[in-house]
């Protein structure tokens, strides 16, 4: 059997990591790259790196190209935009990765409470799988179209779930403290994200609004079977890539250090990108870079029932493109983790 055909829809920092992941896979061929701003220029003079890895010439969107071509697209595109392409591939029977916000919140009138826009299409919602193949597998492999989770939600969903799910930890009074690196942003050109605006300085941002607030929270109330209270603040630094979550919660009665890692390590013992670090060990964002791992660190003051959850992640790999990548392998049959496992990461 050759090789799947997937277009990659969007051009910006997702999209280039895409093609630097399926570079190294097997079973998938990037048939084209559908642009805006860099349409008739090779994808390797907008991306220099991806020199003799790719070299496809970006173009103007093509549904009907699609259609015919493609058995699986990547959507790379702000929110919003998405919907309309979805309503028309998925007809065609094209299998859909959205790596936007339009299908990872089920409830319409949150998502346009949120992202300020109707949504367009409020049937199609029920069929989209919140992507975290880790938590929602056999869902995935049954899906045509994926809501690929977002970068918080993914580094605060994984580490929190089942220890919601177990009853271990309180519902109440979570309170999630997030720094991201400045590629989360996207390339397009925005004040907040020059480097004489981000060098040297931290700064929280979307305090009480972000986005991806009222995401954390479906599905952390999913696990929990039961209504989260949480508190979500993220911070930008002036690093590139990477995500430090570091998650504060209660204890039930009795719950001890060991518990919540014992927990984690029996619902995360057969996954390959989840890495529970030992006692005494928190992660660090350099130990992820460039790789679809996840890494939780727990440290629990037992005496006061007090929990401390920290998480890392590559922002664009597993809070990305890689989580991406992972859904469409499991989409298509293909082993989940092929382009993925082979990537050591980056450090220093």
């Amino acid at each position: 059997m050759g090789k799947y055909k997937v277009g990659i829809i969007g051009d910006g920092y997702t999209a280039a990591d895409l093609l630097r992941l399926m570079a190294g896979h097997d079973e998938l061929e990037a048939a084209f790259i559908f642009s805006v701003d860099n349409v008739g220029k090779r994808i390797d003079e907008v991306y220099p790196h991806l020199a003799h890895f790719c070299s496809i010439t970006c173009m103007a969107t093509d549904l009907e190209m699609i259609k015919k071509e493609c058995q699986a697209v990547f959507l790379a595109l702000p929110h919003g935009l998405s919907v309309p392409l979805v309503t028309e591939l998925h007809k065609a029977g094209v299998k859909c990765v959205d790596l936007g916000a339009d299908f990872r919140l089920k409830d319409p009138e949150v998502y346009e409470e949120y992202y300020e826009k109707r949504h367009e299409n409020r049937e199609l919602l029920g069929e989209a799988v919140y992507g975290i193949p880790e938590l929602n597998r056999e869902e995935i492999k049954k899906a045509s179209i994926i809501a690929n989770p977002g970068c918080f939600p993914t580094g605060s969903i994984i580490p929190l779930s089942p220890l919601l799910k177990a009853g271990i930890i309180k519902t109440e009074n979570i309170i999630i403290d997030a720094k991201t690196g400045v590629s989360g942003a996207g390339r397009g050109l925005k004040t907040g994200s020059l480097f004489c605006e981000v060098n040297e300085g931290v700064k929280a941002y979307g305090v009480g609004s972000h986005r991806h607030f009222p995401e954390i929270k479906q599905e952390l109330e999913k696990a929990a079977g039961s209504r989260v209270d949480m508190v979500f603040t993220p911070h930008l630094i002036p690093m590139s890539r990477g995500i430090l979550s570091t998650i504060y919660v209660e204890l039930k009665e009795g719950v001890k250090e060991e518990d919540m890692r014992q927990v984690l390590r029996e619902e995360y013992r057969d996954e390959f990108f989840v890495r529970i670090l030992p006692e005494g060990t928190m992660p660090h964002t350099k130990w992820v870079a460039g790789s679809n791992f996840i890494d939780i660190g727990i440290y629990a003051d037992e005496k006061r029932r007090k929990g401390i959850i920290v998480s890392a992640i590559d922002n664009l790999v597993k809070g990305a493109s890689g989580q991406a990548l992972q859904n469409l392998n499991l989409v298509l049959g293909i082993d989940e983790g092929k382009g993925l496992r082979n990537l050591v990461p980056l450090f220093p």
